[in-house]
């Protein structure tokens, strides 16, 4: 899952020697926030439109260059696609630039063709059981996990996990391929796993009494 495999043209890049008025048009046209600036066929980087903005004293004139506002933010066309996702997280992005080894410009990535894909590709369609377990960040053994599920005749058809600030603990979501998933939830919780939460299970599992005795458990440490 390569940037370069979700690669778009329809939102076109501006030049240097683009006004202000124009690059603001474009954004407002496009419904976005930043637009790629190139020479030629070179990056040159990502025009933000409050950069735009704090030079309004300037709109009048018919030429403005733009080549301090550009930042150097982009992505290589063979990266994953979570080092994408990860610039679209930290810079709040609309778009983001793709370039080759060369940093000549081949294209953008919008934020909804990102969240497209990873709905297409990432998590399936098809129907599930949902179980989240909180875990130790040293007891994140995948392999562990999904011998108990398979075990069950059971697939995982995705899978995320969520880390916390100043905590040792982890969230790990799991999407199963049947919705009757009582047997795996006892499983995991005579391997000694918390559940911390269950959706989707058509039995409509009811983990009260197993979070009580986690609780007891927990109490008697």
């Amino acid at each position: 899952m390569t940037t370069g495999e979700i690669i778009k043209n329809d939102i076109y890049p501006v030049r240097e020697g683009d006004t202000f008025r124009y690059l603001l048009d474009r954004m407002a046209e496009y419904k976005v926030s930043q637009l790629p600036v190139v020479k030629g066929h070179a990056y040159i980087g990502l025009v933000m439109e409050d950069d735009l903005l704090e030079h309004a004293g300037d709109m009048n004139l018919k030429a403005v260059a733009v080549k301090h506002v550009p930042k150097p933010i982009f992505v290589f066309e063979n990266q994953h696609i979570y080092d994408a996702l990860r610039l679209f997280h930290v810079y709040g992005l609309d778009i983001l630039p793709v370039v080759d080894e060369q940093q000549q410009y081949k294209g953008v990535i919008s934020l909804k063709n990102m969240t497209d894909y990873l709905a297409e590709n990432l998590v399936s369609d098809e129907q599930g059981g949902i179980i989240v377990l909180e875990i130790g960040n040293r007891d994140n053994s995948m392999s562990h996990i999904a011998q108990i599920v398979e075990s069950d005749n059971t697939q995982i058809l995705s899978s995320s996990v969520r880390s916390f600030p100043d905590s040792t603990r982890l969230e790990l979501t799991l999407k199963l391929n049947r919705t009757d998933i009582s047997s795996i939830i006892a499983s995991f919780l005579r391997h000694d796993y918390i559940v911390k939460a269950i959706y989707n299970d058509k039995r409509g599992y009811d983990s009260t009494h197993d979070r009580y005795e986690q609780l007891m458990k927990y109490l008697d440490l």
